[in-house]
């Protein structure tokens, strides 16, 4: 009998550490290759290279390396399963989707991408990114040749009458994109006929503020940007710089970095990082007559000046840029809050500081009308913000019109509460892809729950309904940043009627003394008294 080898699974996190018998299985080997390629950007040449065959031939003398073809063909294979489990997901799920789009250029062939994001809240209230397609766009990149390659990649996973939204970057290309993808889509199937189709980009707004108000002091940004690409140059000036950081006793490890001329995030930092290196750079001057960039101490200045201004634009970008949480929600406070900023420098003592602000309005502005009713609902439906934080910032922004600003985001409240409160639009929307509820429409409760919801949020936006209060308890080692452990019963309600439409296993919510219990099973309704704790 030939003896068989042991071998482990500790390769596998997700399972136990398990002795079994070792047998080799060549597809499998090949495999695993494929995925080796994929995580770590091999070339598929490295089947070819002497030195991949002798290593994998000492490894295992039964694994025969493919050819190029048959690695390319496996790796479309693990392409092909994982957008099948992907496209399961998208179709199975009774939520609309949030589309990203954005172009992307190869460093070193120049040539344009163009990724295409979905993102949406699934029946388990989890928030899931999936990117479905990184496609290469070829030249010219025209409002046509962009529509064509979205509106195919729309089609082709089977969602074009599943959108809420598609957000883009702030372009006259991508605008016409967009009417021109509008008039090729169903627009019955839009939100609201399609009024929230296009989303600019909230980052991307704040990138070109930024970028404005930095044109003032760009000669003081261009000295730095060639002072750091000098001293960056070659290894031996950069082990110049980091003698002399040491003589001065500079207590800082940052290293200097070139920053992207079209992301002002990237310049914040590099500007950051080289005031902290001020003296080193003025000390190398009169060491080394080569060096012709030192900005002038009046620069410096200003530098420090607007470093110290952009810190709160360089926090909410790194908010807005969060993958793994909602951020809609955010935007509404923190635009706010950068708008009152920049009053507060128009009224500085630095004339440059002023002449940067005067630029930056000037384009929040422009942009303002575009972004904030939107932003506005979300703010609503945050349980720790409702609509008491329109009131709030409207009174400090437009202190003569907040109560018509309000009323606007108000209205599209009641827009968009409608359109959910009518089962057909989703549906049309959905086509057959949620079969979670097709149990729900014949059932008579079901408009009596959806009229009883609807009231109560009313009531609640007109400032009538204040007393109740509900605890709602989801599993606390999830780490779920979709649902509110503690909110106001009525907002969860309209949140989950929002975002899951009727959806089964919504569990058991309290609103003023009213328990209304969702399962599988049906709709229930019974009295309990206040403040009782209500458990899904």
């Amino acid at each position: 009998m030939r003896q068989q080898v042991l071998t482990n699974n500790l390769l596998n996190k997700d399972r136990p550490p398990l002795l079994t018998s070792y047998s080799f299985d060549h597809g499998t080997a090949r495999k695993e290759l494929a995925h080796a390629i994929i995580m770590h950007e091999y070339p598929l040449s490295i089947v070819d290279h002497v030195g991949f065959k002798r290593y994998s031939n000492a490894l295992q003398p039964l694994f025969k390396v493919p050819c190029r073809n048959t690695m390319k063909s496996e790796i479309f294979k693990i392409y092909e399963h994982h957008k099948g489990k992907t496209l399961s997901l998208v179709v199975s799920n009774a939520s609309r989707l949030a589309i990203t789009t954005d172009m992307w250029t190869s460093s070193n062939q120049k040539k344009g991408f163009m990724a295409v994001t979905a993102h949406f809240i699934d029946n388990s209230w989890t928030l899931q990114s999936r990117i479905l397609r990184f496609i290469y766009v070829p030249c010219p990149h025209t409002k046509e040749v962009l529509c064509e390659q979205l509106l195919n990649c729309l089609m082709d996973w089977n969602i074009d009458r599943k959108i809420s939204s598609i957000t883009v970057d702030n372009c006259s290309t991508n605008d016409a994109m967009i009417d021109l993808l509008w008039d090729k889509l169903d627009n019955t199937s839009l939100m609201l006929g399609g009024d929230l189709f296009h989303m600019r980009c909230c980052a991307h707004i704040l990138n070109l503020i930024v970028k404005d108000g930095l044109d003032v002091i760009k000669v003081g940004i261009e000295k730095i940007r060639d002072s750091v690409a000098y001293w960056t140059a070659s290894q031996k000036r950069e082990e110049k710089f980091e003698e002399t950081v040491r003589q001065l006793n500079v207590g800082s490890t940052k290293k200097l970095g070139l920053d992207c001329a079209t992301r002002w995030n990237s310049t914040f930092l590099m500007l950051q990082t080289a005031l902290l290196y001020k003296e080193v750079f003025i000390r190398l001057s009169k060491r080394d007559a080569q060096y012709q960039s030192l900005p002038s101490e009046r620069e410096w200045g200003f530098a420090k000046d607007v470093c110290q201004k952009l810190k709160i634009f360089f926090k909410v970008t790194e908010l807005f840029s969060g993958t793994k949480y909602p951020t809609t929600n955010q935007c509404f406070p923190n635009i706010c809050e950068i708008r009152l900023e920049l009053r507060d420098w128009l009224q500085s003592e630095n004339q440059v500081i002023r002449e940067m602000a005067k630029r930056m309005v000037e384009k929040f502005d422009k942009y303002w009308s575009v972004v904030h009713g939107v932003v506005g609902v979300s703010a609503v439906l945050d349980p720790r913000y409702k609509i008491n934080v329109l009131e709030f910032y409207f009174k400090l922004l437009f202190p003569t019109t907040y109560k018509e600003e309000v009323e606007k985001v108000r209205a599209l409240c009641y827009k968009l509460l409608k359109e959910y409160q009518c089962p057909s639009s989703m549906m049309e929307g959905i086509g057959d892809s949620s079969s979670q509820l097709s149990s729900i429409e014949d059932e008579s409760l079901s408009n009596k729950i959806k009229l009883v919801l609807m009231n109560l949020f009313l009531l609640y936006l007109l400032g009538e309904c204040t007393s109740g209060y509900a605890t709602i308890y989801d599993d606390a080692e999830s780490g779920d940043s979709c649902v509110t452990r503690e909110v106001n019963g009525i907002f969860f309600t309209f949140l989950v009627v929002l975002t899951l439409c009727g959806c089964k296993n919504m569990g058991i919510i309290v609103v003023n003394g009213l328990w209304i219990w969702m399962q599988e099973q049906g709709y229930y309704f019974g009295e309990w008294s206040l403040d009782v704790d209500a458990r899904t």
